[in-house]
Formats: structure tokens, C-alpha cells, sequence
């Protein structure tokens, strides 16, 4: 086992180790191309960062208007009812994200366990 091939975007060559029987790493191989697509889809967390400042916004002109009189008590009460059920799906989305990737790190945990500790460098520096 030695060195992956892979040549990184800057030109440089990848500096992890290849595979067993396959001359890249685990980030380079054609095999693992669905997982890291799965992986970079994860950066979908940032969706809920978008929506947050969103809502917050919407919480702020919802009391201003309940305050200044412009709105009636109970259709802002609906309203900020709506709101915490758009949060609470957002948490739900993160949370299911996150155990989507800790089921998927221990999978390849118990795989590495399986084959005697080889690929644990490869997988955690990918």
C-alpha cells in the first residue's frame, strides 16, 4: 500500500494513504464517489443557518407590529405558532442529518475493525 495517485484540484499530489489493492485513498476512489456526494450534500446544514436570521427577522417585525398596535394579539399568536413549527422542522432535518452521519461513521468504523484497523488514517483525514 502506498501513496494515493490522485492529482488535487491545486495540482499537488494527494498525501494520504492509497487504499488496500487500489492505488487512491478513500476521499479519491471512484467507489466511494456516492458517499462523498452524500458527505458535501451534508453542507446542507448551512440551509438551516440561511432560514434562521430569516425567522428572526420575522419575529422581530411580528412583535413590532403586535407592539405598535398594527397587529391583533391573536393572528400574531397564530403566526408565531407557525414560526416555531418551521423551527422545530429545522431541528428535526439537523437531527436526522446527524444521525444519517453517525450511522454512516460507525459503518465505516466497523468495517476498518473488521479488516484489523486499516483505513481509519485514510478515512478520518478525508
Amino acid at each position: 500500500m502506498g501513496r494515493c495517485a490522485a492529482i488535487k484540484p491545486n495540482g499537488e499530489r494527494c498525501r494520504l494513504d492509497a487504499q488496500e489493492k487500489q492505488d487512491t485513498c478513500w476521499a479519491h476512489s471512484p467507489e466511494n464517489s456516492e458517499k462523498r456526494r452524500k458527505r458535501a450534500s451534508r453542507g446542507g446544514r448551512a440551509k438551516a443557518n440561511r432560514e434562521l436570521p430569516t425567522i428572526k427577522a420575522l419575529l422581530e417585525d411580528l412583535t413590532e407590529q403586535v407592539l405598535s398596535g398594527e397587529l391583533e394579539t391573536g393572528r400574531a399568536a397564530v403566526a408565531n405558532q407557525l414560526i416555531n413549527t418551521r423551527l422545530r422542522a429545522i431541528e428535526v432535518e439537523r437531527k436526522i442529518r446527524e444521525a444519517e452521519e453517525i450511522e454512516e461513521r460507525l459503518t465505516h468504523l466497523e468495517n476498518v475493525a473488521k479488516n484489523g484497523g486499516r483505513g481509519w488514517r485514510t478515512y478520518r483525514d478525508a
